[in-house]
């Protein structure tokens, strides 16, 4: 008499297809998994960012800068002035671990996608001019100099689509930090060797006249060092 295996023995079809199904359920497991941990470290590190001057705090206002609000484009004055509050490389280097945990994105990518070049290359100078631990010295002064000519370099080189432009409040960000006239002379000696051209004509080339007069008065009143 033949044995009834209707219900005992799978085909081969059948096997494949429970085999898929598990696999899909054990996927989907750790797909879930996986965002409900990535969602918890989020929610730890976005706590740490309600007091200030923290590594969350910082990478919470970076990526508020990249939102802006909802408006086109990327907030590049806020940018800046976060990085410049940044007080070292050491913190930094924190703010980008913070920023993965909070957002689950590298901040540097991120970053390189939401500014121009120009844009980019200025904020990686501001970094650069930092000293390497917080209450450690600041950058030499040759790093300063080159920082500070590289940055006016990207602002008056900046472009809105297809027309020239300048980045006006980059400037004046420079402009701010050059503590003497002297580092300002300085400066332009090395911009002239970077880029062979003169930074003062390109300075006034880039700017209306009233404009360039503003500016000077920032450099004038500094003590001449």
């Amino acid at each position: 008499m033949k044995k009834d295996t209707t219900n005992n023995d799978l085909t081969v079809k059948e096997k494949i297809l429970y085999s898929l199904i598990g696999l899909g359920i054990v996927g989907g497991g750790v797909f879930f998994g996986r965002k409900l941990v990535v969602k918890s470290v989020a929610n730890r590190e976005e706590k740490k960012s309600f007091e200030d001057g923290t590594p969350a705090t910082y990478a919470k206002q970076i990526k508020m800068a990249f939102d802006n609000d909802g408006w086109w484009g990327t907030d590049t004055e806020k940018l800046r002035s976060t990085l410049r509050d940044i007080p070292s490389k050491q913190i930094f280097l924190k703010v980008q671990e913070s920023y993965k945990k909070l957002y689950n994105s590298n901040m540097i990518t991120d970053m390189s996608d939401e500014l121009q070049t120009t844009e980019y290359n200025e904020m990686l100078q501001i970094i650069g001019q930092k000293p390497d631990k917080t209450g450690g010295k600041p950058a030499t002064s040759g790093a300063a100099y080159l920082g500070w000519a590289k940055r006016l370099k990207a602002a008056f080189d900046k472009s809105y689509g297809f027309l020239p432009g300048t980045d006006e409040d980059a400037i004046k960000a420079v402009f701010n930090e050059i503590p003497t006239q002297r580092a300002f002379t300085v400066t332009g000696v090395l911009y002239q060797k970077l880029f062979g051209s003169s930074m003062m004509t390109d300075l006034k080339g880039e700017l209306e006249m009233w404009e360039y007069n503003d500016y000077m008065k920032i450099i004038l009143s500094k003590p001449k060092g």
